[in-house]
């Protein structure tokens, strides 16, 4: 059995804010075929710096204790080979699928997140709240796997100095190669885990009050409406989509999570896995945040307290029947691909690939 030994530096340059994101969308598209696809946004103010990033098995993770420092929490040897997005060229996963095609990512919740209080004699069986992506993707095959596996351990308040001597405050959405869905948060230090029957999921509040809203919305539908008729006069609507007017368009929380329900829940079922890759590409476009549009103060911790905008620094997506991750960067239009079918499982090494290229056009002349 190959071993190896990846830490997690909470000290220096490591930054909460940019593994976080702060205005991030992800829902879920089923296929005709059995198949699903996962698509998600992450934004941010500053450089992510991501690449993507392939976790083999057989390789020891250090959690990271209650003392903020790797291997005193809980150790382990991965299980299963991942593929995802790291940050700051770091070996922790911020979105990702694995080999059976546990799919999901780690989503801010800067007002909600608040972890298990850990005493230093329970600290190795504890990890740090920007490992639990990697270590769900590592460990666990499916969605109730991982309901009982998280109620196994503690996610501790260990501390990133880099980031205001914070936890890095996310919540974690997960879909099973069966579709199956659950969000896990970390609530009034206590672990919370909801089913997710509309497979959608966005930034605070607590996934519970963003389900209650969806109430609010119940007059929405694709259906166009018909003519109103008033005292014999009609009254025609002015273009096409009277029957989602009204669904909202700006980035908040709320917003973005409503918006993604409909558009998702709105798409063709007719269609092969494969196909609904694209499907997923239009409507992520609806979350694309144009540069500008979200400017960030200088006291603002995300912007990295020297102001900036936040942008769609990468957009996801992924297809766990034909085992294919993609991954589109800001810097360009161009989509790249990653199938985890060829996989090295047994690698000796984490692998990284830059995903940065320059933008490129396929001539019609």
């Amino acid at each position: 059995m190959i071993k190896k030994i990846f830490t997690i530096a909470l000290a220096g340059t490591f930054a909460l804010g940019p593994l976080a994101g702060n205005a991030c969308t992800s829902f879920l598209l089923k296929g005709n075929d059995g198949g699903f696809v996962y698509g998600r946004t992450m934004e941010f103010g500053l450089p992510l710096k991501s690449q993507l990033t392939v976790i083999p098995r057989n390789f020891q993770a250090q959690g990271v204790g209650v003392d903020s420092k790797p291997g005193t929490g809980l150790n382990w040897t991965t299980k299963y080979a991942a593929v995802g997005m790291n940050g700051l060229g770091l070996p922790v996963l911020v979105d990702g699928m694995n080999e059976k095609g546990l799919v999901g990512g780690l989503l801010n919740a800067p007002n909600t997140a608040e972890y298990q209080k850990v005493s230093p004699a329970d600290s190795s069986n504890s990890i740090a709240s920007v490992q639990i992506l990697m270590y769900a993707l590592t460990n666990f095959a499916t969605v109730g796997e991982v309901k009982l596996g998280f109620e196994k351990i503690k996610v501790n308040r260990s501390i990133i100095p880099a980031f205001h001597n914070q936890s890095a405050p996310v919540r974690m959405t997960l879909h099973d190669a069966t579709g199956k869905s659950i969000v896990i948060e970390y609530l009034k230090g206590e672990l919370v885990i909801t089913d997710n029957p509309v497979t959608v999921m966005t930034n605070d509040p607590a996934f519970r009050d963003q389900l209650n809203n969806i109430g609010s919305y119940a007059n929405l539908t694709p259906v166009e409406k018909d003519p109103m008729v008033i005292n014999g006069a009609t009254y025609v609507p002015p273009s096409s989509g009277s029957g989602l007017h009204g669904l909202p368009g700006d980035y908040l929380s709320p917003s973005r999570f409503i918006r993604a329900l409909f558009l998702s829940k709105s798409a063709p079922t007719n269609v092969s896995t494969d196909q609904q890759t694209h499907t997923a590409w239009h409507i992520l476009g609806s979350f694309d945040i144009p540069p500008g549009a979200i400017s960030l103060p200088a006291s603002n911790a995300y912007g990295g307290g020297a102001g900036g905008i936040e942008i769609t620094e990468w957009t996801v997506v992924a297809d766990n029947k034909n085992m294919m991750y993609y991954v589109k960067m800001f810097e360009t239009t161009n989509v790249q691909s990653f199938d985890m079918k060829k996989i090295d499982f047994n690698a000796k090494d984490v692998k990284y690939y830059d995903l940065n290229k320059p933008q490129s056009y396929i001539s019609i002349n």
